[in-house]
């Protein structure tokens, strides 16, 4: 079976958002942990936690995908930003103990202004921080088109912060079908190639989730910009096959598409039937 959902807002509620996944023909999602431009968390309401977890085993939504707010740059040179990265990761963190064994995904961030080796080691340290033995999520380094400065757009990026973390066992990597098309790795003509790249650079065990998406800039690009599925440079066909790969089809896909709710009913409903189980 699939598993296949897309981004949905958690303002109403958990709950509400299971719902609102089943109703569109979801069988997981992702959501913000809080405003994907930064600032104070939601606050946790322990009774719509409970009504969500029946929910998700009552349909099978389990994992659910938390992203990081996108200011969070935990290889920023400014010291008050990358406080700020470990105040957020550390607060979701303590959050999805509420949601067990369920994942966190969050952009490595910018190195400009300090390098990338610097900036490695600042991803390094924060995860050393927040992430403990204690914790009952995956956190996942979320593979990234290199716009900026962004570090995480080459494998090996990701293989060198995920050496240096203590916790490592609790570490992943979600790759993004526009952010590695636009990294240069052509999951097109070359999927099966950039499956062994990741494989022997990180570690296939490592990839616990993918972001499906479109892109509007071509291979190698170095841009990040989301397209419906079979509306830009990769193609409806590219993404069927990465759905399909033998290597790939267990994971739970999480749509980004440009959509709302009747856009990505759609695009779960074509990719379902797509899906050779």
């Amino acid at each position: 079976m699939l598993k296949i959902g897309c981004h949905l807002s958690v303002a109403a509620g958990y709950e509400a958002a299971a719902k609102t996944a089943v109703e569109i023909g979801a069988n997981t999602f992702q959501f913000f942990s809080r405003n994907p431009r930064g600032g104070a968390a939601r606050s946790v309401d322990t009774a719509d936690i409970a009504k969500f977890l029946r929910l998700a085993q009552q349909h099978d939504l389990l994992p659910v995908l938390a992203h990081a707010p996108y200011v969070l740059n935990a290889s920023s040179a400014t010291p008050a930003t990358r406080a700020f990265a470990h105040m957020c990761m550390q607060g979701d963190l303590s959050t999805l103990q509420l949601l067990p064994n369920n994942l966190y995904t969050f952009h490595p961030g910018s190195s400009s202004g300090v390098g990338k080796p610097q900036g490695i080691a600042y991803v390094t340290e924060l995860l050393n921080r927040a992430v403990t033995p204690e914790i009952n999520t995956t956190v996942l380094l979320e593979a990234m088109s290199g716009k900026g400065g962004e570090l995480g757009a080459d494998f090996g990026e990701l293989a060198e912060i995920i050496s240096g973390v203590e916790c490592a066992d609790k570490i992943g990597v979600c790759l993004d079908t526009c952010h590695v098309f636009c990294a240069g790795y052509d999951i097109v003509e070359n999927l099966d190639g950039v499956i062994e790249e990741f494989d022997r650079t990180v570690g296939l065990a490592r990839l616990k989730a993918v972001h499906v998406n479109d892109s509007m800039h071509p291979l190698g690009s170095r841009k990040d910009r989301h397209a419906k599925i079979g509306e830009g440079l990769i193609g409806a066909d590219a993404i069927i096959r990465l759905i399909n790969h033998p290597r790939l089809k267990h994971l739970p896909f999480y749509l980004e598409t440009p959509n709302e709710n009747d856009g990505y009913q759609k695009e779960i409903a074509f990719l379902k039937a797509h899906y050779s189980g």
